[in-house]
């Protein structure tokens, strides 16, 4: 039987958790609370965010076995040198962090953040000692003692004591911090340290003559860490700029992808087939679901290609009526057909010397895709009522939400035209495979609409975060922008946007996938069933034909995809969010389908 607890422990207790409680929110912000509340867990995802930064949950065994490995391949120097640059990046980016949402604080709060940050991170308790600190007058000097640090335990269980302090991702991190905070060169070394059989480790810090966007690398760094020459001059090695924005593509790759915004594995591959393409004539096919960016896409392939100095001429070809996608495309003379009052070029002689971009080109009808292949092919077209053929020089990026390989296999589009324009295909991911991204287009688009909109925005509470990292975007980026124009429009002048400024319907749906309500918590779910009371209460005693059918048709693509939802919605040429409606409205259970010959 478990003892049963006197008042006297109960009391303490309770006292102890006040205290706890009371530690979490003292100080100036951001306190320990402020930061904690940054941290959530996305496990569906597989992700970790700090506030809108991915993290990764690593063990302390992992970290020393990847701390043992680095030693025996590059050497204590080397991997001393490495692990200093690694900690002096989370450091500076850590200090922006703080800096960006918590612009109010003054100086020793934003100090006293990175302090914080270490401890909430498991590297280390930090006491201060000292922190003296005059920007304005250029001063710095600051000595702490760090208690239960990750590195030297760790080192010691791998190595034993050691002669020197050990502490080097830690260093270089304090020395990120102070750094970025500062806007000068602090330098942090460690007198003490527990590797070596001290009681703590300590730490002093002092800045230099350098100014921090100056400094282009780290391999500064790699000085001893006992000693600070005066008059240093740091060696410049492996020079290399590198511009991080949040609200740009990968400018590493020497290109213009300032307009498209993301960092993620799945964008930086496309951005990186066009960089290879972009200086070829080839022809591209744009694969991707609506509301993925697909003229952005094709925006930055033009700018970045040999034609970015000639027209970029782009064409909805589901928005053209089917009587007029000739004349649009090739133009026509006067007196071709009535209303033909003038003579006008059409898209390829206006795009002649530049790209010519043909969006939903799955929506062009067979009549016309044979004219535009044999435009492809000749390389001249023939306006609508004219008789002369006119050269032209154009390079086609093509788009499509489709699978055309299956409609030319389901005889909706011809296989030669799909060969022609299938010479450098491009995938571009919906946003349910770029995760990452969704913190940066968050911000992205808040402060784009809070301009136009001219409201001040604080950011987004918890319960708003959460549920735009958890949603799964059937309309994309798109709808994602249109949630945040929703949402700061809601939110009050001053504050934040919260959840219900962005779901404020019980039954909201921006696209017709699965609804989704707002639940007495506050949290974002997806409900559980009509949320028409009057479908509710009308049963349906009939049968529709048609319902039956693709119930039918349904049925037999489960049964060839053996249950897999996503390569059904693929084969339909549909989402997995409206696939996943279709089904649950016919109430199919797709787990019926697997394996069924186990």
């Amino acid at each position: 039987m478990p003892r049963k607890l006197r008042l006297s422990e109960i009391a303490a207790q309770a006292q102890r958790a006040d205290s706890i409680e009371d530690a979490l929110h003292a100080g100036d912000p951001p306190t320990l609370h402020d930061l904690t509340e940054s941290l959530r867990f996305t496990p569906n995802d597989g992700r970790i965010w700090f506030d809108t930064r991915r993290m990764l949950l690593f063990g302390a065994n992992s970290f020393s076995a990847l701390r043992r490995e680095l030693i025996e391949a590059l050497g204590p120097t080397g991997a001393r040198d490495l692990l200093m640059r690694v900690g002096f990046s989370a450091g500076a980016s850590d200090a922006a962090f703080v800096r960006k949402h918590w612009p109010g604080s003054d100086d020793a709060g934003v100090l006293t953040a990175g302090e914080r940050l270490h401890a909430v991170m498991g590297m280390v308790k930090v006491e201060t000692i000292r922190r003296d600190h005059d920007i304005p007058n250029g001063t710095f000097d600051a000595e702490f003692l760090w208690h239960d640090s990750i590195e030297a335990a760790e080192h010691i269980k791998a190595y034993g004591l050691s002669p020197e302090p050990i502490c080097w991702m830690q260093l270089g991190y304090a020395s990120g911090y102070a750094s970025a905070f500062y806007g000068k060169r602090v330098i942090y070394r460690e007198l003490e340290c527990a590797g070596c059989g001290s009681s703590h480790c300590r730490i002093v810090g002092e800045t230099t003559d350098e100014r921090m966007e100056d400094i282009e690398d780290l391999s500064w760094l790699q000085l001893d860490r006992h000693t600070l020459p005066k008059n240093e001059t740091p060696v410049r090695t492996a020079r290399r700029k590198t511009e991080a924005s949040s609200t740009s593509g990968d400018t590493s790759l020497g290109v213009d992808f300032q307009r498209i915004v993301g960092v993620s594995a799945a964008v930086s591959i496309a951005l990186q087939k066009i960089e290879r393409v972009a200086p070829t004539p080839a022809t591209v096919l744009l694969n991707g679901e609506s509301g993925v960016g697909k003229d952005l896409f094709a925006n930055a392939l033009h700018r970045n290609s040999l034609l970015a100095e000639g027209p970029f001429v782009a064409l909805n070809c589901a928005a053209i009526p089917e009587t007029l996608i000739e004349a649009e495309l090739f133009g026509v003379e006067k007196g071709a057909f009535t209303g033909a009052e003038r003579s006008r070029p059409g898209r390829f002689e206006r795009a002649d010397g530049g790209t010519l971009f043909l969006d939903e080109i799955p929506s062009l009808s067979l009549e016309a895709q044979g004219k535009l292949l044999r435009t492809l092919q000749d390389g001249e077209i023939e306006r609508v009522g004219g008789g002369q053929s006119i050269r032209v020089d154009v390079r086609i990026v093509a788009a499509s939400n489709k699978d055309l390989f299956q409609e030319v296999q389901a005889g909706r589009f011809r296989e030669d035209l799909y060969y022609r324009l299938n010479v450098f295909p491009i995938r571009l991911p919906p946003l349910r495979e770029r995760r990452d991204d969704i913190p940066l287009l968050v911000e992205h688009f808040s402060r784009q609409y809070a301009e136009r909109y001219r409201k001040s925005i604080t950011g987004l509470t918890r319960k708003a975060s959460d549920a735009l990292l958890e949603y799964d975007y059937p309309g994309n980026i798109r709808e994602l922008q249109n949630l945040m124009e929703r949402g700061v429009i809601n939110a009050v002048d001053g504050g934040p946007i919260d959840i219900l400024h962005l779901f404020e319907d019980t039954g909201f749906s921006s696209n017709p996938g699965p609804k989704l309500r707002i639940n007495d918590a506050g949290d974002l779910e997806t409900a559980a069933g009509p949320t028409d009371s009057a479908e509710v209460s009308r049963p349906d005693t009939t049968i529709n034909p048609a319902t039956e059918r693709e119930a039918e048709m349904l049925k037999r693509i489960l049964s060839d995809t053996e249950g897999n939802v996503s390569l059904a919605a693929r084969e339909l040429g549909i989402t997995r969010a409206k696939m996943a409606y279709r089904l649950q409205k016919l109430e199919l259970d797709p787990s019926r389908y697997r394996y069924p010959n186990k």
